[in-house]
């Protein structure tokens, strides 16, 4: 039985070293936030909370009919964890048995990779669902309800990364074709690398 996965994007960030907010980034003829928004409700995930936190008014009057599904992490400057805790604290466990967490600047997802992993936590009973590509992990990544009390309690310097190196036996790596889980578009230089050439196309 296919299990049931929200899908939370990481958007908070001040985007200090892009020099802009990522989540604007045009990517083929739309955002980078809409994009992986597109992707998502193209997939078989249930429901999408998009987590914002540096000057949201920026993002919300640009994307204003993305405020319904958005909620606000008053304490981004603390890192990205304390993104994914209030991303959680969103959700609805009685009727989420999982997430699926994805960051903004992670944008070259599309409803094959997102399905598939659903696939894999639905059939595999694995807590941890992470793609990977020539034994790299990628993202977006998977976690079980289950998890959900020791993300929430992780220490911020540690983050999610401790909660992932506790279940290291339990992860279901899931084997993908394309390195573009890989791309982390984090600088203008990885920009110019990895997007531009979508954005002449587009």
């Amino acid at each position: 039985m296919d299990k049931r996965v929200s899908g939370v994007i990481l958007a908070a960030g001040r985007s200090q070293r892009m020099g802009r907010p990522k989540a604007l980034l045009p990517i083929f003829g739309t955002t980078f936030l809409e994009h992986i928004v597109h992707q998502v409700r193209a997939s078989r995930l249930v429901d999408l909370k998009i987590v914002l936190g540096h000057r949201p008014e920026v993002i919300l009057d640009r994307l204003p009919d993305l405020e319904p599904a958005t909620v606000i992490n008053s304490r981004y400057r603390e890192g990205q964890l304390s993104s994914l805790q209030t991303g959680i604290r969103a959700l609805d466990p009685a009727t989420c048995d999982g997430l699926m967490l994805f960051l903004v600047d992670h944008p070259l997802v599309d409803p094959t990779l997102i399905d598939a992993l659903l696939e894999c936590f639905s059939q595999g009973g694995h807590p941890i669902v992470i793609p990977s590509f020539q034994r790299r992990r990628g993202h977006p990544v998977l976690f079980a309800r289950e998890l959900f009390p020791e993300l929430l309690a992780a220490s911020p310097d540690e983050g999610a990364v401790a909660v992932v190196r506790r279940h290291s036996q339990r992860i279901c790596h899931l084997e993908w074709e394309s390195d573009q889980i890989l791309v982390d578009v984090d600088t203008p230089e990885a920009y110019q690398r990895w997007i531009q050439p979508h954005t002449a196309r587009s």
